[in-house]
């Protein structure tokens, strides 16, 4: 299957292990979108983890309102693994969603990438997100 040659696949053991944190950290590093994929509502292997992602996708949705972001920029979409082409062509409508909004460029103000814990060296690997720049 093919999408978007700019998304990045960051993947995790479960769509309920992704903290919002991660989300808010790949758009302060110059993710222009974030689209978020898991097993469908009732078909987790970790019995409710997917309703808990999707509490957290609808509270980080709200944050990113909060702060002046579109919260457009982040999609969860329910796709399993045996469901290739819905996730390709999930990924490349997303893309296309995202080049319509235009570039983020949230943290720019003073030309130098911020991040929300400048601390922290980079952002963390290994979570089931999509981040397209």
């Amino acid at each position: 299957m093919k999408y978007a040659p700019n998304v990045r696949l960051i993947r995790l053991m479960c769509s309920g292990r992704l903290d919002p944190t991660f989300v808010l950290r790949a758009l302060s590093d110059g993710a222009d979108g974030v689209m978020i994929t898991g097993c469908h509502p009732g078909e987790c292997h970790y019995i409710e983890q997917n309703y808990k992602a999707l509490r957290r996708y609808l509270l980080l949705k709200r944050v990113l309102a909060g702060l002046g972001i579109e919260p457009e920029r982040v999609k969860l979409v329910w796709a399993s693994a045996a469901e290739g082409a819905r996730f390709a062509a999930e990924t490349t409508a997303f893309v296309e969603e995202i080049r319509k909004l235009g570039p983020l460029n949230w943290g720019k103000a003073d030309d130098r990438p911020q991040t929300v814990d400048d601390g922290l060296s980079s952002v963390v690997h290994g979570q089931e997100m999509e981040v397209s720049a």
